[in-house]
């Protein structure tokens, strides 16, 4: 894999754990031929350049359960005293 890649990456996602599982579902969904790959031009690039890349020029998405935990939070009700 390409250093400079992964450090864009990583700038992006920010969590090295977190990166690290998504560019390897991504290869896996390469390498199995689950999934073709969202760029124009790999020629040259293996599995996890690829999956770098897409993250990169934000072809592939993720959430971590945080943002998803904010998104859903129902606001608290206060209970009347008595």
């Amino acid at each position: 894999m390409n250093a400079e890649l992964c450090k864009k990456a990583l700038e992006k996602v920010g969590n090295p754990n977190i990166l690290v599982n998504l560019i390897s579902k991504r290869v896996r969904q390469l390498c199995s031929g689950g999934g073709r790959p969202l760029l124009s031009d790999t020629v040259g690039m293996g599995a996890g350049d690829i999956a770098l890349t897409e993250l990169i020029e934000n072809k592939m998405g993720w959430e971590t359960l945080e943002d998803i935990a904010v998104q859903t939070e129902a606001p608290v009700k206060k209970r009347k005293k008595s």
